[in-house]
C-alpha cells in the first residue's frame, strides 16, 4: 500500500520534533553551537538543525546518532506508559510516532561519511563512522518496506514483554 511521505510525516509529527530535538540536545551536550532549528515544517526535510562545524569526530558522531538515542528511549518510555495504562491510544500513537523517526536521515549519513573521511587522519575513532553511515543508508532504503514502523513495533513489544 502506497501512502505519500508527507501524509506519514504529518501523522507522525511528534517523532519529527523529537528527532530534531535529539540533534539539538546532542549539539548542546557536545558544545557545538546551533545556528538554526526548525522542529517541524511542511516540506522536505520536515525539520532540521543547522549547527557550526564540529571540531572533533566524536561531536559529529554523537550529533548524528543523537536522535536514535533520544527517540528510541522516549518511544520505549511512551510505550511503557501505554502498556501500564491498558493500551492508551494516545500513548500508543506517540510511541509509534517517536519510534518511527529514530533513525538518522540520509543527510545525516552523508555528513557522517564525509566527516569520517575528514577526521580519519587525526582519529582512529573516525573508522566507526563508516559502518554507521552504511547502516543509516540501509535503514533509509528499508523504510520503503516500513522498517521504521517495524522498529517502533519492536519497541512496543519489548515494553509489553517487560511491563505486562
Amino acid at each position: 500500500m502506497f501512502i505519500p511521505g508527507i501524509l506519514i510525516t504529518i501523522l507522525t509529527f511528534p517523532g519529527v520534533i523529537i528527532h530534531e530535538l535529539g540533534h539539538k540536545i546532542f549539539c548542546n551536550l557536545m558544545g557545538v553551537p546551533v545556528l538554526q532549528v526548525k522542529y517541524f515544517r511542511f516540506g522536505n526535510p520536515a525539520g532540521y538543525v543547522i549547527h557550526e562545524p564540529a571540531k572533533k569526530f566524536s561531536q559529529t558522531f554523537m550529533i548524528t546518532v543523537g536522535p536514535f538515542i533520544v527517540n528510541t528511549l522516549l518511544s520505549f518510555l511512551t510505550f511503557v506508559i501505554a502498556v501500564l495504562s491498558g493500551g492508551n491510544y494516545l500513548f500508543l500513537w506517540l510511541g509509534a510516532s517517536i519510534g518511527m523517526h529514530s533513525f538518522p536521515s540520509t543527510g545525516d549519513a552523508k555528513s557522517l561519511w564525509s566527516e569520517s573521511k575528514r577526521h580519519l587522519k587525526h582519529s582512529a575513532f573516525a573508522l566507526i563512522g563508516f559502518p554507521f553511515a552504511i547502516l543509516i543508508f540501509i535503514g533509509s532504503i528499508l523504510s520503503i518496506f516500513w522498517f521504521d514502523l517495524i522498529y517502533a513495533a519492536m519497541l512496543y513489544f519489548l515494553a509489553s514483554a517487560l511491563f505486562v
